[in-house]
């Protein structure tokens, strides 16, 4: 499991990404809890995002993004590619519907520390609903990987991946409050300070290093409770979920990640239900988990 979905009915839409190896990815959907899992969309590789945005299914995968409508029982009528890349070999990640209609996705760089050829490679990307108006809204990142905002606002949050050539120099992954226009160094600037990273935000909270964060949910109502607003991101690589408690500071939002929940092989999907429990999938075991509090 790679990404969660809510639909208006209250029924959980995930995909399956084997990153490496594509025999089972796809689109699935368990109507209830305890449900089993349906394969409702085949013939993707890689897909990393999932949206239900104004009665459609927005599905990123390896190199395309698709929109799937017209639902009945397990099938839909129609399925459109609205957008083919970004970048050829970068993955396309996860998908955010931004307050002003429209959806941005993590893409990321077709290379772990080089500078990439495509624009659009590293970047954070803004698009209609409908595929047109491609553009950047964020570069110099990466991997952006979850997106998330903050209820009732405009604050974009952000995980990313940082490079993995660093060794002992990397600073940990990041989770960052991302504005439209930035540039956030990748590959010259990591973290480091100096020159290279003149003009380079910081991040609201630096997490493990290699952790390969994953999806980013805000929690504010009975899960959040105890804590106020607080942003929930998984750790593929460390096998945690953190939990990083927001304090608004001027501009921005500064926390400290701790750990919510551990001993879960490869968390990558994580989402709010609509009983504001947290749900949170292991993308090795196939299991899904619900945490209440």
């Amino acid at each position: 499991m790679a990404a969660f979905a809510f639909d208006s009915s209250g029924r959980l839409w995930l995909t399956a990404a084997g990153l490496n190896s594509y025999v089972h990815d796809g689109v699935y959907m368990i109507a209830k809890a305890g449900g089993q899992a349906v394969k409702i969309i085949s013939g993707l590789k890689n897909p990393l995002g999932i949206l239900w945005h104004e009665g459609e299914l927005y599905v990123a995968s390896l190199g395309r993004v698709d929109v799937f409508s017209g639902l009945h029982g397990t099938r839909f009528a129609e399925r459109t590619r609205i957008i083919d890349g970004p970048v050829a070999k970068g993955e396309n990640n996860l998908i955010a519907s931004a307050p002003d209609g429209r959806l941005l996705m993590g893409v990321t760089a077709s290379c772990d520390h080089c500078t990439p050829r495509s624009p659009f490679s590293g970047s954070i990307v803004s698009f209609r609903p409908d595929g047109s108006g491609l553009s950047i809204y964020a570069k110099g990142i990466r991997a952006p990987f979850g997106l998330a905002y903050v209820p009732d606002s405009d604050d974009l949050l952000v995980s990313m991946n940082q490079r993995d050539d660093l060794g002992a120099k990397t600073p940990g992954d990041w989770l960052s409050l991302v504005g439209e226009g930035e540039d956030w160094g990748f590959p010259g600037c990591y973290g480091q300070g100096g020159l290279a990273c003149t003009g380079v935000p910081a991040p609201v909270a630096v997490l493990d290093k290699h952790a390969a964060a994953g999806t980013v949910v805000i929690a504010t109502g009975q899960l959040g409770r105890g804590v106020g607003t607080a942003a929930l991101v998984a750790e593929w690589q460390t096998a945690k979920v953190l939990q990083v408690a927001l304090t608004r500071t001027g501009s921005t939002y500064t926390g400290v990640a701790t750990p919510l929940l551990g001993n879960v092989k490869n968390p990558l999907a994580l989402a709010l239900a609509p009983d504001g429990s947290l749900l949170v999938g292991d993308w090795s075991t196939g299991t899904i988990y619900r945490i209440a509090r």
